[in-house]
């Protein structure tokens, strides 16, 4: 049987690349942009596309998008959550109004179309959610360390979902992207600190160097990942968490042994802090 997908962030990048791929693969599309223009412009049209408009960080809207996706479709089997934005700058530099949007567009815009659509997987008692969180979403960078914290918030809500709607049916997939050959580090999508504090040259203004110039010489190829969304979405036990690309997967086997290193110097201090006569547990 056909999907019909809601995916946020579908005017460009792995938003735009996924939405053509599924309807390629014969599946509907719920496609949504800030502009239903921009979408309709990125993917053209069809009867089994639906391009409407949402920012998922005005309250009502991710309402209205699943009202009218129902309307069209009558129902929604997986929902992309791909909407967000890398804020670049060291956090000193991050203005609260940065931060703030950041995070509202990452996280809370997230939460709530994933909180919009639910309703529709409960009463399914179906559906599978992707949501897109990053590399630095286990790992944390220089220059990006206001981005690692959404996506690090995403990683969180996402496994506590998980376990939340796995008893009524529902699927839950954070997909772990590295680096890949989109409009993601472009001037016009990337946000950079309004402000720039010399003493952070070494460490976040190399970060802004760096993602300028790896602008479009990416590695990964948004089609493949793109196909990958497809594959999961078929598979009857997907996994919890899926890393997506070379170095991503390099970048997470380096965290988990740092993590390991870091761990074994200071174990005998962390297990040692039960109260006393507390019954004590084996170490694996």
């Amino acid at each position: 049987m056909s999907k019909v997908w809601f995916i946020t962030g579908a005017t460009r990048g792995i938003g735009a690349e996924l939405a053509r791929a599924v309807l390629a693969a014969g599946d509907s599309v719920v496609a949504t942009g800030r502009k239903a223009e921009a979408v309709i412009e990125a993917l053209g049209t069809s009867n089994r596309l639906l391009a409407t408009p949402l920012d998922v960080t005005r309250p009502g809207q991710p309402e209205d998008a699943v009202r009218v996706a129902l309307g069209k479709f009558g129902r929604i089997d997986v929902l992309v959550n791909n909407a967000g934005y890398g804020l670049v700058g060291a956090l000193e530099e991050c203005s609260a109004e940065e931060l703030a949007a950041q995070f509202n567009t990452n996280v809370l815009g997230l939460a709530a179309v994933t909180r919009a659509v639910l309703p529709v997987l409960r009463a399914q008692k179906s559906g599978h959610i992707f949501n897109v969180s990053s590399a630095a979403g286990f790992a944390g960078y220089p220059g990006a360390s206001s981005y690692s914290a959404t996506k690090f918030a995403v990683e969180g809500l996402s496994e506590g979902l998980a376990h939340e709607v796995a008893p009524l049916g529902i699927k839950v997939t954070i997909v772990e992207p590295g680096y890949f050959r989109t409009g993601f580090l472009t001037d016009n999508s990337a946000v950079y600190a309004k402000t720039v504090i010399g003493d952070y040259d070494a460490t976040a203004g190399a970060m802004r160097r760096g993602s300028q110039a790896m602008n479009g010489n990416q590695e990964g190829d948004p089609r493949k990942l793109a196909q990958a969304f497809l594959t999961l979405a078929a598979a009857q036990k997907p996994p919890l968490r899926f890393t997506a690309g070379r170095d991503a997967v390099e970048q997470l086997e380096q965290t988990l042994a740092t993590r390991r290193e870091e761990m074994m110097p200071w174990l005998e201090l962390a297990v040692s802090l039960a109260h006393d006569g507390s019954p004590k547990g084996s170490l694996r």
